[in-house]
């Protein structure tokens, strides 16, 4: 059913679960200070349109759902996500195909736009428009002609303001079908051109190793970084090359990290008469506890155990289909 919903949302653990029907998991925030996001997502007929602003680095799993299109693009002049090594800047787009998985980085604080559609639809619908076999490459940047993307920018706005002036016009089966069709126009009048930067095979390689250094950080106990390598099948000094060019750090920090903030998580959400913190700790590899204590306080400004102790879920507003509701992180 046509729809918006406009979330703002105060953990990335939060912004992670609403943005998980997109394809985004494992969120994890690179930077220090309390994360905040606001998330505006549109439902049409068949397609998805969402706007993200987002205020710490971070980086992100995205795995496309099989059977659609992802398309990304910054919405004004700052910074947007980098897309598996990929770069965009206002005035370019880069489109993902079904079930490709990589990482997203953000490198600061960020304001950016998708727009997911089925891939078959918009396959059919190019064929129709430009008589010719139309394929979207797996991942390509695009720097499309400055009308179309103007048209797509300010297709997605009309959109995305709707849902947030809470316009009834977007649950309108009809209206939502006819602003999807335009959109559908926009896109591949977008991705008629060829690709400006199709993903050589170095760097699709690359990514492959990324997505299975990702799969093998979730091991209990954590793997060595050497024995992560020999599972890869990669050097050591590939891995970190990899690492640096799409997660922004080496694998030793980025692993530390994950496991950091998912101690983080468990602390925050547990009971603190079952929870004990050193098994926590333990538990997701960190063994000198001393050592532990002072490299979370580093990163999250206090002890674990106050994380323990302190109320669990604080509230944060959200509207849907425009009307507020409160809902508990």
């Amino acid at each position: 059913m046509p729809g918006g919903r406009v979330s703002v949302l105060g953990d990335a653990e939060e912004f992670e679960a609403a943005l998980r029907t997109d394809g985004v998991s494992d969120v994890l925030v690179t930077g220090r200070g309390q994360f905040r996001a606001r998330l505006t997502q549109v439902v049409l007929y068949r397609s998805r349109l969402a706007a993200i602003a987002e205020t710490l680095p971070r980086v992100a799993v995205v795995a496309v759902p099989a059977d659609m299109v992802l398309v990304s693009f910054p919405i004004d002049r700052g910074p947007s996500p980098i897309w598996g090594g990929i770069e965009t800047r206002l005035g370019e787009m880069i489109a993902l195909g079904p079930g490709q998985r990589l990482h997203a980085r953000a490198v600061e604080s960020c304001h950016w736009g998708t727009v997911l559609t089925p891939e078959q639809q918009l396959v059919d619908y190019g064929r129709a428009m430009t008589e010719t076999r139309f394929i979207v490459p797996p991942v390509a940047r695009w720097r499309p002609p400055a009308a179309a993307m103007r048209q797509l920018r300010r297709l997605h706005r009309a959109g995305i303001r709707m849902a947030e002036a809470r316009i009834e016009t977007i649950t309108d089966v009809q209206s939502a079908h006819g602003l999807e069709q335009q959109l559908l126009d926009s896109l591949i009048e977008c991705l008629s051109q060829r690709g400006d930067n199709e993903e050589t095979r170095a760097a699709c390689h690359h990514r492959e190793i990324l997505v299975r250094f990702e799969d093998l950080l979730g091991a209990k106990p954590p793997l060595l970084i050497a024995d992560i390598c020999v599972a890869v099948g990669v050097s050591e000094s590939l891995l970190r090359a990899c690492c640096k060019e799409q997660l922004g750090m080496g694998p030793s920090r980025y692993g530390r990290l994950r496991r950091l903030q998912q101690v983080h998580r468990v602390l925050r959400n547990g009971d603190p008469t079952t929870i004990c913190v050193s098994e926590v700790a333990k538990e997701h590899g960190f063994g000198a506890l001393g050592h532990f204590a002072a490299c979370y306080r580093a990163r999250y400004g206090e002890l674990p155990s106050a994380t323990l102790r302190r109320a669990p879920h604080p509230v944060v507003a959200e509207l849907r289909f425009g009307r507020p509701r409160m809902k508990l992180l």
